[in-house]
């Protein structure tokens, strides 16, 4: 099943189509599109500039052969005249053949009822067959200018066939059309080779997420990447490191799991062993419910260290310290030990306390300070709320060491041999204190007095 998963994945993976090819496809069609768009437009420029140009030539060869032709008209009627030949109105008299007859004029010298006195050899028997009126007129097969006489009763038509101007206008369209088709298939491996080429820095980042898996979360190199890509790569960063921060978090559970309650799970099981072979006397069975109590004990310290580690649902409120550290003590007055040696301190002002932070991570912490306090300390345990925003357990046991400060954060450390107790508590503490930004500080002896311990957590005042 699960190898037809992975060749269904793979055959699934071969069809899709690679990037550089959907760029190369997308850019080859937009390129030749405006490129297409551009042709058109130059099409249409083009044939308004041809037009505009033959006009512009049939206008002014209109103008200079008018009086040519009026002349031209008159020797050919005195010819006839001269020969004796009738003058028939309806038959029109045809001019000699121009010396270029390639490039020969077609016109019409027409009267006012629209009679041909006289045409070109080149040009139609019949009258065009279009108005008799001055300027451009076109029929089906040509373009014609028309020019009245100024002072005889006549107009002079002359003719361009629009298959020229067609031929010209085909000829620009091919002269612009088979390069583009000649071209595109050069230009689709240029803009393939470009794609490929720009598009290397994707595949390298590719490549490396790739190769990131549980046991390699170590961040993505980005030299060299363009902006958008140096973007995700750092997105991508973040989240590895956040992978990376869960994973720790939880191989810290396990060796604090595997640590931690190895000794109580052990002597859990050696009293109840002993409580069995005697007969479930009562001290053992007491003894039992000891070590299972330290091991519910020590279980929930791991998750509240676990929790602290990963940092889940710290929250940004507002904390009145005075009213936290007042439940915290609260929790404490309801046992008899910690009723009659724990005593809470409180600023002189009614103003509020007030933080910024976590208030269940804040409680854990202070909980955790209360409680080594009471193990570790002698006499009274004093929790005080110091403005603007500290909170200061304080007890008059033995204290430590200078020199045994800085190790008392470390988890599993714990310098009181004579009395049971383990190293997660401050540690505990100083985790939440570093994912609030703030600061924990130990003093031993606390200032002022001769002997004693007191450890402050200094938070951000809210705005």
């Amino acid at each position: 099943m699960k190898l037809g998963f992975l060749a269904q994945g793979r055959a699934e993976s071969e069809a899709r189509e690679s990037l550089a090819g959907r760029l190369t496809r997308t850019l080859i069609v937009w390129v030749g599109g405006v490129w297409l768009l551009c042709v058109l437009g130059v099409a249409w420029y083009v044939d308004r500039e041809i037009n505009h140009n033959f006009d512009n030539e049939l206008a002014e060869v209109a103008h200079r052969m008018f009086d040519t032709a009026v002349h031209e008209l008159g020797t050919l009627r005195a010819e006839r005249e001269r020969r004796g030949e009738p003058a028939d109105p309806n038959q029109p008299l045809i001019a000699p053949p121009q010396l270029f007859p390639t490039d020969a004029v077609l016109y019409q010298v027409v009267d006012l009822h629209e009679r041909v006195l006289l045409r070109s050899s080149e040009a139609p028997v019949n009258a065009f067959d279009v108005p008799l009126a001055p300027g451009f007129a076109d029929s089906a097969a040509w373009r014609i200018f028309t020019v009245r006489h100024p002072t005889l009763q006549m107009f002079i038509q002359v003719a361009d066939p629009l298959d020229e101007r067609r031929a010209a206008l085909n000829r620009t369209l091919l002269g612009l059309i088979i390069p583009l088709i000649a071209v595109l298939p050069l230009l689709a491996l240029v803009l393939r080779k470009v794609a490929r080429t720009e598009l290397r820095g994707l595949q390298s980042l590719a490549g490396e997420i790739a190769l990131r898996s549980g046991a390699d979360l170590r961040a993505i190199p980005l030299v060299g990447l363009p902006r958008e890509l140096h973007s995700v790569g750092e997105d991508v960063n973040r989240l590895l490191q956040r992978l990376s921060h869960a994973l720790d978090v939880e191989r810290a559970l396990a060796a604090n799991a595997a640590h931690e309650l190895r000794s109580p799970l052990a002597a859990a099981r050696l009293r109840l062993q002993t409580a069995l072979e005697h007969d479930l006397r009562r001290n053992d069975v007491e003894a039992a419910l000891d070590a299972l109590q330290t091991l519910g004990h020590r279980a929930e310290k791991l998750l509240q260290l676990s929790r602290a580690e990963s940092g889940a649902s710290l929250a940004r409120s507002r904390v009145n310290l005075v009213q936290l550290a007042g439940t915290v003590a609260e929790e404490f007055w309801k046992g008899a030990s910690a009723n009659e040696r724990l005593s809470l301190k409180l600023p002189d002002s009614d103003s509020p306390v007030t933080v910024l932070g976590d208030v269940d991570a804040l409680a854990i912490a202070l909980r955790n300070l209360v409680e080594n306090a009471l193990r570790y300390g002698r006499g009274r345990v004093v929790v005080e709320v110091m403005p603007p925003g500290t909170l200061a357990v304080r007890d008059a046991g033995p204290g430590v060491g200078a020199e045994q400060l800085h190790t008392l954060q470390q988890r599993h450390v714990r310098h009181s041999s004579d009395r049971a107790g383990y190293g997660l508590g401050l540690s505990i503490v100083n985790t939440i204190v570093e994912k609030h930004g703030a600061r924990l500080e130990l003093y031993s002896p606390p200032p002022g007095a001769a002997t004693g311990f007191e450890a402050r957590i200094v938070l951000n005042v809210s705005a």
